[in-house]
């Protein structure tokens, strides 16, 4: 069965609804998708058989938290689809393309990977340097803004050998431009901008692991930390890193790029990182991550109390928040969202000083 097959065939098909639909069942979307479920997906295949499937657009919205972002959401049937295109074949193909230490969208990696994988290398170097040392962290201005259509292309068809599958996928990227940048961006929303991103700065990544020679390197979408003992040298791999972005890959550094002393820790995914006195590894929340999380917090307590949400669905959430701060050092708020765990009345999930 080639990569295309896949996509089309009806069973693949379902399981990505089943997939696409998560979280999202009381959506009238969903509920109007489901409603006529066999006949829905059977037109979807036919479709793509016949490779007369169109995209039916995006619908946007904005989100502030961590900060203000515009969403473009695909129409459910098209999310469907990607989900289908995505976990059948694009991801196993990307997976295998990509060094170890991208970390982000992948099976058996994430943020949780990403905030281990640096606090290691923090652990190595200390051993080998003390704490003598610097971190480079360099961040791409509007990076999904300004991925080029024509570069992402250029990559797919090194790694997607089957035309169709890649005919399909270039579909996708050529039915959204960034407002103003012709050939430019992908929207914030689709499950294959997740996956273009990750695969997009592999040629970067490459150069630093593999010309450059940085041990301790890691990146989670467009965050990039480079760790290294001689401030010069880091200075040197800047400007390098700026030109190879710049001529390989058409996206320019922002000013939140630089290199600071090891000793005055780094902020990577939400946590502040630092050596402590005995070169132990220090993972504090930064104060606008305990603040939103507080925020949801309250909210839960309130959605719970007038009925919005079950005391099961609670339970879930605050056991999710809790899965993430105890990988950090956040004993009180954990602490807070544990009790909260056994209070069967959600009376005391907004309380407490964290």
């Amino acid at each position: 069965m080639t990569d295309y097959e896949k996509i089309c065939d009806f069973q693949n098909l379902y399981q990505a609804h089943l997939r696409a639909r998560l979280g999202k069942r009381h959506k009238s979307e969903v509920i109007k998708f489901e409603m006529d479920l066999a006949n829905n997906l059977a037109i979807m295949q036919q479709r793509l058989i016949n490779k007369t499937y169109v995209m039916r657009g995006y619908y946007d919205f904005v989100i502030y938290e961590p900060k203000r972002r515009d969403i473009f959401a695909a129409s459910y049937p098209d999310r469907v689809l990607l989900h289908c295109l995505c976990d059948t074949v694009l991801m196993p193909l990307l997976q295998k393309r990509v060094i170890h230490d991208n970390a982000a969208c992948q099976v058996g990696k994430g943020t949780h990977f990403a905030i281990k994988r640096l606090s290691r290398f923090m652990h190595r170097h200390y051993q080998q340097h003390g704490a003598t040392g610097y971190f480079l962290k360099c961040d791409i201005t509007k990076y999904f803004a300004n991925i080029d259509h024509q570069v992402l292309k250029d990559r797919l068809t090194k790694a997607v050998a089957d035309k169709d599958a890649r005919a399909l996928l270039f579909h996708f990227i050529d039915s959204y431009e960034t407002a103003g940048l012709s050939g430019k961006g992908l929207p914030l929303g689709n499950q294959s901008s997740q996956c273009f991103a990750i695969y997009y700065l592999d040629p970067l990544d490459r150069f630093i692991k593999e010309v450059l020679r940085i041990k301790h390197y890691v990146r989670y979408m467009d965050d990039l930390i480079l760790l290294h003992r001689d401030k010069k040298f880091l200075q040197v791999c800047l400007v390098q890193i700026r030109d190879f972005a710049q001529r390989k890959l058409k996206l320019t550094l922002n000013e939140k790029t630089q290199i600071f002393p090891l000793r005055n820790g780094t902020e990577f995914l939400g946590w502040r990182f630092y050596l402590g006195k005995t070169g132990k590894i220090i993972r504090r929340l930064k104060t606008q991550s305990k603040l939103r999380y507080k925020r949801r917090l309250r909210k839960l307590h309130k959605d719970h109390v007038s009925g919005t949400i079950a005391l099961k669905d609670l339970t879930s959430s605050l056991a999710s928040y809790k899965g993430h701060l105890i990988h950090g050092h956040a004993y009180k708020l954990k602490a807070h969202a544990m009790r909260s765990l056994h209070d069967t009345r959600a009376s005391r999930v907004c309380y407490g000083d964290v």
